[in-house]
């Protein structure tokens, strides 16, 4: 009989969160690890399913852009839970869309070590204005110094200058060491 109730339990939080789905109008959720083939494949879908609304072009190719810069920074940045460097980067990644925008909302475990640093870019970024942002970008192309993972910076700048509105941010503290980092990008339909 508990089996019979775990299922009934799990078929009623599927229900439950279809319902939520179709209420917020997310279009699309993933959750788990971040490789450049889940982004190929997320990427894929999304093209698909914008193909398919009357969005302009403009757009459609702003949220797959976006998209696929969000998706980037998590397989290049994520932290894992533990210390293992092994262990998968795993993150969550949504779609979503109203009468006047679509967002993309993504989330991934970081270390708390790099919060303020991260912060204090994403406070940088929100800043600016669209010539900030092109001038910003400029600079990090020629001062800017790649990471170990590869990066010079430019993701969060990329992001602001094609939505051409300011990053939503929080992070949740979960211990001592991590914390989840969650990045919500809106492009206008308009």
């Amino acid at each position: 009989m508990d089996k019979m109730n775990e299922n009934q339990g799990f078929l009623d939080f599927a229900y439950q969160m279809y319902k939520s789905m179709k209420t917020n109008e997310i279009n699309l959720v993933y959750e788990g690890e971040v490789t450049q083939e889940i982004t190929k494949t997320f990427t894929s879908l999304t093209e698909r399913s914008l193909a398919k609304t009357e969005e302009s072009n403009s757009v459609q190719r702003k949220v797959f852009n976006v998209m696929v810069e969000c998706l980037q920074n998590i397989s290049k940045h994520a932290d894992s839970l533990t210390d293992d460097e092994e262990e998968e980067r795993r993150g969550i990644v949504m779609v979503s869309h109203g009468e006047e925008s679509y967002n993309i909302i993504t989330g991934n475990v970081i270390k708390n070590v790099k919060v303020p640093e991260l912060k204090k870019n994403l406070e940088l970024v929100n800043s600016l204005d669209k010539k900030g942002l092109s001038d910003l970008y400029k600079q990090q192309m020629r001062d800017g110094r790649i990471s170990e993972k590869g990066g010079a910076g430019l993701g969060f700048i990329d992001i602001a200058k094609k939505t051409g509105s300011k990053l939503g941010y929080q992070f949740k503290e979960l211990n001592e060491e991590v914390s989840f980092f969650i990045l919500t990008s809106t492009i206008k339909r308009t």
